[in-house]
């Protein structure tokens, strides 16, 4: 049976002020939010902003400190919850001796519910031969033999790390189209954390970014771009336009006599500007830039029994 199901499951993972702290300091802390199923989630920030930590905790290999996590409502460790998610870390730790096919085989031994045609469909699809040995492979040819594994355990949620970071861009092309399909096809929930921000916009429809000291954004990407307005205009004098402080301001930077400005309108725009839709890219590093901008926390992606609450939780990088 598969491990994939429809939204009626409730949210895939669900985070109620999540904190891990290390000896250097807190990696998470007061993270709370929800992903709804069936989604395909981008999981954005930069280098030390908990993505990594955030992804092990629903994985299971690593406990929180503070806070709760769950997974289609289990905990991580559970039974119910182990069969229902897979986790292809950044590394691809796969045991290098192996063939591929006994590689595939323990992946059947290992899963009750292992779907061999699909396993080996995502193989066979890079020609990647069943007889060779994991340590003698190409980077991406490696990379697709960890998806294999994932993919054929049927996993309801799936959480993958940089996944495509050591491939060359046909190579992630490819692999990123197979994983899509194989998601679409089976509504199958998928986090996946990424630096690649211009790749993004033709996979994810969902939005998780954090930063230094919060989670920035959170929700529907149609919706968090539909909330922002880009602003271009003529510098007034030494400061920023005086009619920016009516809307709520992301970012505002100024180049020579221009200044501009990504935006939450609050109200009608003056017609002085021009205005027009970022793209996802513009929206991301603009977020990712003003870490002390306010966040937007779109209500399918907040956490409590009203949903009414614009507390997002934070982030520790």
């Amino acid at each position: 049976m598969s491990g994939a199901r429809g939204p009626a499951d409730g949210p895939a993972i669900e985070a109620h002020g999540l904190g891990r702290k290390y000896r250097r300091g807190w990696a998470l802390k007061d993270c709370s939010f929800r992903l709804p199923a069936g989604r395909i989630c981008g999981l954005v920030g930069p280098n030390g902003a908990g993505k990594t930590t955030l992804l092990e905790i629903a994985a299971n290999l690593l406990e929180p400190t503070a806070g709760t996590l769950r997974v289609f409502g289990a905990a991580p460790g559970s039974a119910q919850a182990v069969r229902r998610t897979a986790f292809v870390a950044q590394e691809k730790p796969l045991f290098r001796r192996f063939t591929v096919e006994e590689t595939l085989r323990l992946g059947r031994e290992l899963n009750p519910g292992w779907d061999r045609a699909v396993a080996e469909a995502v193989v066979r699809a890079g020609d990647v031969p069943l007889d060779a040995r994991i340590g003698t492979l190409s980077g991406g040819r490696r990379t697709r033999v960890a998806l294999a594994l994932a993919l054929g355990k049927r996993p309801g949620l799936l959480l993958l790390d940089e996944p495509m970071s050591d491939l060359d861009p046909l190579a992630r092309h490819e692999l990123t189209g197979t994983l899509m399909a194989e998601a679409a096809e089976h509504g199958t929930t998928v986090l996946m954390s990424s630096h690649l921000l211009s790749e993004l916009e033709n996979v994810c429809d969902y939005l998780l970014v954090v930063s230094s000291g919060g989670l920035r954004l959170a929700g529907d990407v149609d919706e968090l771009l539909a909330a922002h307005t880009l602003l271009t205009g003529a510098r007034t004098g030494d400061g920023p336009p005086p009619d920016l402080a009516r809307h709520t301001v992301v970012e505002s930077r100024t180049d020579g006599r221009q200044v501009t400005a990504l935006v939450r309108p609050d109200g009608p725009v003056d017609d002085a500007w021009h205005t027009e839709a970022p793209n996802l890219e513009e929206l991301l590093l603009a977020h990712l830039r003003s870490p002390g901008a306010p966040p937007l926390v779109l209500p399918d992606a907040r956490v409590g029994d009203s949903g009414d609450s614009g507390d997002a939780g934070a982030v520790a990088a």
